[in-house]
């Protein structure tokens, strides 16, 4: 029995020592990464294409319905994810004893969430749709139910992730509206928003930051730039704007290098010049076309961009394009089965990894295989059709967001992936 204990307390050191490595390790805070939502994660040196085959669902965190679109944030140690019952989920970044594991905490929104959580500063901030950006101590409330410690007023925001950058949260609503808000809040209950951006129509598009500018896309068709600071005044024109040939539905701004990326529904990923044109109007640098709609964001690192589609298939392209206008994949991932790629791809260590509404999460050589058409070098089904979830890929772990449809009590579900 003396010998059962000591081994028992052994094991337990152990677990808590990686709890401990994991809270001094990289931090992949808000959607796709960083404020450019490069979806790219150059410090990750565990996962390479050689050792990708050998992970497994190590542990699954536990919500009380499914994940839609919400994605993963992983920051000090904790991971946080969203659901469609109103609810913020933290869990425990190492997960728990057992591997099914209960959140440490929940942050209760009142409306469906479908938005990813930003981590910045001690507070994570989550939209909803009951009209509002909640903000939460990162660590929680010492309870088991946490209150938001302010709200930010305005539209709904719902499939949009707010980023943080420069004492500012920027999220984009369904009202046609992008909401600048004083990242500290206002010392009061709920806060109005320093300045707003208006567009033509529903923002469902995540903004993104670089070198003093937000950019966000529209259903309207258009990207949208504006000063980050604002303009002076409570409403604020763009700087400048980019025509696509259809809306601009869940896809965000990817920029790396100069380059800003955004799909469309009109089936292509386009390229701009992040720093504008010199006129209001702006023409791509280059097109690169995909085979069906795009609700996907592009993921753009170690020269490669790449992005989903609604045929089902990940498209590569080199991130500098091919010389010409119109550009075509230089290679296509797939799996044996069909449905549409919503998950916006993540980008590490020479491996691509994605969700696909088939159930599965995958994982691609990021250079191909030396084909067009290349298989999966990781394979793994959810228990749920739903993987509109995009994945976080820090610390050795692949972590994403769907469901179980065959627990009755916990149908939510955060996926985390180790060798």
């Amino acid at each position: 029995m003396q010998r059962l204990l000591m081994s028992l307390a052994v094991a337990l050191f152990v677990w808590s020592l990686g709890i401990a490595q994991g809270d001094a390790a990289t931090n992949w805070p808000q959607f796709h990464m960083d404020v450019q939502r490069s979806g790219f994660n150059p410090l990750e040196t565990t996962l390479n294409p050689a050792n990708v085959t050998r992970l497994r669902n190590r542990w699954v965190g536990l919500m009380g319905d499914f994940v839609d679109f919400s994605s993963p944030a992983v920051a000090n140690g904790i991971v946080y994810i969203g659901s469609i019952d109103g609810k913020l989920y933290a869990f425990n970044a190492s997960g728990c004893p057992g591997g099914r594991c209960l959140a440490l905490w929940t942050g209760d929104t009142g409306g469906t969430i479908v938005s990813s959580p930003a981590v910045m500063n001690g507070l994570v901030y989550i939209g909803s749709q009951t009209k509002g950006l909640h903000v939460f101590s990162a660590a929680g409330c010492g309870r088991p139910t946490c209150s938001p410690l302010w709200i930010g007023t305005g539209g709904s925001f719902l499939e949009t992730g707010p980023v943080v950058s420069n004492g500012q949260v920027f999220a984009g609503s369904f009202d046609h509206k992008l909401y600048a808000f004083n990242a500290a809040g206002c010392g009061h209950p709920t806060c109005s928003p320093i300045w707003i951006g208006n567009t033509g129509n529903h923002i469902t598009s995540s903004p993104a930051v670089a070198n003093g500018v937000v950019y966000v896309g529209s259903n309207d068709g258009k990207l949208y730039a504006f000063d980050a600071a604002g303009c002076g005044h409570a409403v604020c024109a763009p700087l400048w704007t980019a025509q696509v040939g259809r809306s601009i539905a869940e896809s965000s701004p990817a920029i790396a290098n100069g380059v800003l990326y955004i799909g469309s529904f009109d089936r292509n990923l386009y390229a701009f010049r992040a720093a504008g044109c010199g006129g209001p109007t702006c023409t791509p640098l280059w097109i690169g076309q995909t085979g069906n709609f795009i609700g996907s964001s592009p993921a753009v690192g170690q020269g490669f961009v790449v992005i989903g589609s609604g045929d089902g298939l990940l498209n590569a392209f080199h991130a500098a394009g091919c010389g010409h206008p119109v550009c075509q994949p230089i290679w296509k991932g797939f799996s044996n089965m069909s449905a549409a790629v919503l998950s916006s791809p993540a980008i590490a260590n020479g491996v691509v990894y994605v969700g696909k509404n088939t159930a599965e999460v995958l994982a691609y050589r990021l250079t191909g295989c030396g084909h067009f058409g290349c298989q999966p070098l990781f394979d793994a089904f959810t228990q749920n059709p739903i993987v509109s979830s995009s994945p976080a890929v820090v610390n050795g772990a692949v972590y994403i967001g769907s469901g179980d449809q065959f627990d009755g009590q916990h149908p939510g579900r955060l996926y985390v992936y180790q060798l």
